[in-house]
């Protein structure tokens, strides 16, 4: 199964890339330097990954995140995917934040469980 993934190192410093390896294990290469772009700016994070059903729909999607780098659209991207708090929270040091509640719904929720 292909996938089209997003990396993020401590500089925020993005990578979009496709791979038919699970993404956990691609990243693994990213952070063991076997990866020629991301060689420099180690270590990465995974913030965000998309399943497909074939090569040629990956790469379609790919091409699309690739054209937004750097604008707007990206940025706006990334703060959808990584439950971004427009620059308030940080998100570096999560493993994958695709599907996951932001830092401050997890912060509210654990307050509101102590409260019960």
């Amino acid at each position: 199964m292909p996938y089209v993934y997003v990396i993020e190192n401590k500089n925020k410093k993005h990578y979009v890339g496709i791979t038919s390896l699970n993404p956990f294990e691609r990243l693994i290469r990213h952070n063991k330097g076997n990866v020629y772009s991301t060689k420099i700016g180690k270590p990465w994070v995974i913030i965000y990954t998309e399943s497909f059903n074939n090569i040629k729909e990956a790469r379609e999607r790919e091409k699309q995140i690739k054209s937004w780098k750097g604008g707007n659209a990206f940025k706006s991207f990334l703060s959808k995917v990584a439950g971004s708090s427009n620059g308030r929270t940080a998100a570096f040091g999560a493993a994958y934040l695709g599907s996951n509640p932001s830092p401050a719904a997890l912060e509210r929720n654990k307050n509101n469980n102590l409260a019960g």
